[in-house]
């Protein structure tokens, strides 16, 4: 299991749950949903100081607030997902010496 992400401001103990961005080039910081993964020159905040933060004189804040439903895959992208996994799973190379076998890592999970 990964481990989360803590906040970025010093001395702060709590998980991350935004980040913090900034657009030098039309001033602006944009505050959005914690990242898939961490960039060196992004700042991922705790609820308390994302709720506190306040931009540079003179410049814009955006706060980005996504749909969560539209943050998931839906059924119909699982399938796809699921059917090309069993697809290219099994071997069907007719020189392989383990026709029909498992290649590699993933596996498909059925209901």
């Amino acid at each position: 299991m990964a481990a989360s992400r803590k906040c970025s401001r010093p001395l702060c103990p709590n998980s991350a749950v935004s980040t913090l961005t900034y657009v030098y080039a039309q001033s602006t910081a944009v505050l959005g949903p914690l990242a898939t993964y961490p960039e060196p020159h992004c700042y991922d905040l705790c609820e308390s100081h994302a709720s506190r933060l306040k931009p540079p004189h003179g410049w814009e804040l955006v706060t980005l607030h996504p749909d969560p439903s539209t943050l998931r895959p839906t059924d119909e992208e699982l399938a796809d997902l699921a059917s090309t996994i069993r697809d290219t799973s099994v071997s069907t190379d007719p020189n392989d010496l383990n026709p029909g076998a498992r290649r590699g890592h993933l596996r498909v999970i059925r209901d």
